[in-house]
């Protein structure tokens, strides 16, 4: 777990490797233990290093192999590099390192693209080819580990954030149009390839890129996920998917305790965590390490979830830690939050990840986590509804996002107006091929998207930026993949996660699994009461901090009763304002 970045010139000029240092440094905190560099003609690599699966300085990067004539830099985890090392030793490879870096640049040599399907893990990487004079760039089919671009006519830039790229200079930093609609709509959620900052994109999920000298480019999604049973699974029920779907847990979890660092777990006291921690123990991990955090109540909203999360430590006898954060801290460490973010994201729980963090990093470097469950398995409200939809989208849009169209033509200036883009890109996808049934449409358009740039980049961001290394078990590709060919009835009773649930009902105490689902609340963002509102008042409304994105008149009317107008997910159309200009406050736009 790193980060990375790079240039390749098309003008025939050296790679300018002082803007790459810029960026690099920038992702210190990302790679603490380690950095490196380098330049061959137009071509600059940096890294900057968190050792987790080889200790040694055998797995440095940027790793650069003469004989093969490849240079690699690497952020993430392949889980099943022995066995990939095992089949290029068999191939006549030699190894000087114990780590999976060295895998996948071999493996790259070996294969080329079609290394990726082989890959079992989380991954951004870039490979320079020297003879061919070409750059290849890859990332893992969920979007687990972030890759930004910037491409001009005179050379393409990549980083692991967003903010990093920019230290590079040359880029203005001007906002989106199209993206802020995306972002005051569909749940702050920007679709790649679109940022919120023009002039930068992200790579999509699951795609690769080769780039050569002269700037020609090559791009192809090399995964996808189809939704529907096989011909072989049509006759299962709900028993045999809840027996593969365990089945498949167990390994994934599993797998995920490769590394050279102590493993713990963040323990939310919700069915997913408690699942994985479950899982641990029976898999025979001991003195497992768990994590939970809790805030003041407001507005007759509990803060905390520790009934539960105390529960299962004290079931499974983890080392067990409790973080209990006040108001003033959360108004404190907001700010750096914000800065830690490679876009702006509204979710309350960035800080309650940013300060879980901290306290986390402090005890161990690797940690397990529960993401993606809700969105593979069915486990938010909008699901349901969908089932006996007439219109899918409408349903879904009515649901999810944070605003109409009408609603956001009225928030925005004039100037910063743009067509219904977010709209416009969710019934585009709902009407793709692989998936038919109304419920599989936004399964796929969440977990696929809105996991992507939501849940997935909180996790990565926030814990990354502590130097913690976070695992996504429900996000192994062979679990997504048998997710989206299980029946969505199966998902969608016993309140939402059915065939998940029935699968913990096999591992942890039923206590935690029926009980009202949880999350990981911030209620002094979510009321935005005393001192948090009065900072969020000073923030819009200070003529030096203006850009002129929103109307007066709408400000004024959420400011004057910021509980009064939430968003359908009953989040608050205030604080969405307030993030994006403290965001670009953050990163000096």
């Amino acid at each position: 777990m790193c980060g990375i970045s790079g240039e390749l010139r098309f003008d025939k000029r050296p790679a300018d490797l002082a803007a790459v240092e810029r960026i690099t440094h920038h992702l210190a905190p990302r790679g603490p233990d380690a950095w490196g560099f380098h330049s061959q003609g137009p071509m600059a690599l940096g890294h900057r290093r968190l050792k987790i699966m080889d200790l040694s300085d055998g797995s440095a990067q940027p790793m650069v192999d003469s004989a093969l004539g490849l240079s690699l830099c690497f952020n993430g985890a392949i889980y099943n590099y022995p066995e990939l090392r095992a089949e290029l030793q068999a191939l006549g490879y030699h190894f000087h390192s114990d780590g999976d870096t060295e895998v996948l640049l071999k493996g790259y040599h070996a294969w080329g693209e079609a290394l990726l399907p082989k890959l079992n893990g989380m991954f951004a990487f870039a490979v320079w080819e020297r003879d061919r004079q070409t750059l290849f760039i890859a990332r893992d089919r969920l979007g687990i580990k972030p890759l930004y671009l910037s491409k001009t006519a005179e050379r393409l830039r990549f980083a692991s954030t967003l903010p990093a790229l920019l230290q590079g200079g040359d880029i203005p930093g001007t906002l989106d149009p199209a993206a802020l609609n995306q972002y005051l709509s569909f749940h702050a959620v920007v679709p790649a390839p679109r940022t919120v900052i023009a002039g930068i994109e992200k790579l999509p999920p699951a795609s690769w890129m080769r780039v050569d000298a002269q700037g020609n480019c090559q791009r192809q999604t090399w995964w996808q996920l189809d939704y529907g049973p096989r011909e072989d699974e049509l006759h299962l029920g709900l028993e045999d998917w809840r027996d593969r779907l365990l089945d498949g847990l167990r390994d994934a979890v599993a797998i995920r305790q490769r590394a050279a660092r102590e493993v713990g777990v963040l323990l939310s006291g919700g069915v997913d965590s408690s699942l994985l921690v479950g899982l641990l123990a029976e898999a025979g991990v001991k003195d497992l390490l768990t994590f939970s955090i809790g805030f003041e109540d407001a507005g007759g909203e509990r803060g905390d979830e520790f009934e539960f999360s105390d529960l299962i430590a004290r079931r499974y006898g983890t080392r067990h830690h409790q973080l209990r954060i006040g108001e003033h801290e959360v108004l404190e460490q907001l700010p750096a939050a914000l800065r830690a973010m490679s876009e702006p994201m509204v979710s309350h729980d960035c800080i309650a990840f940013y300060l879980l963090s901290r306290e986390v990093s402090k005890h161990c470097k690797v940690v397990q986590s529960g993401q993606g469950a809700d969105e593979l398995f069915g486990g938010y409200h909008w699901y349901p509804p969908l089932a006996d939809s007439q219109d899918p989208f409408a349903t879904y849009r009515g649901a999810f996002f944070d605003r109409t169209h009408a609603d956001y033509l009225e928030t925005v200036h004039p100037d910063w107006h743009s067509g219904d883009v977010a709209g416009d890109f969710v019934r585009e996808h709902f009407q793709r091929p692989g998936a038919d049934d109304p419920v599989d449409k936004a399964l796929r358009l969440d977990s696929t998207v809105m996991l992507v740039d939501d849940p997935v980049k909180r996790v990565d961001n926030m814990t990354m930026a502590w130097g913690l290394e976070a695992r996504v078990p429900f996000l192994d590709y062979r679990v997504a993949e048998l997710s989206a060919r299980i029946p969505s009835r199966f998902k969608l009773g016993d309140g939402g996660k059915q065939v998940l649930k029935e699968v913990a009902r096999q591992v942890i105490p039923h206590e935690v699994i029926d009980r009202k689902k949880g999350y990981f609340p911030v209620p002094g963002l979510k009321h935005l009461q005393g001192r948090t509102r009065d900072w969020v008042r000073d923030l819009l409304l200070d003529s030096s901090q203006h850009r002129g994105y929103f109307n007066p008149a709408a400000l004024e009317r959420l400011l004057a009763d910021p509980s009064g107008d939430l968003t359908p997910l009953r989040g608050s159309k205030l604080w969405q304002l307030a993030t994006l200009n403290l965001w670009l406050n953050e990163q000096g736009l």
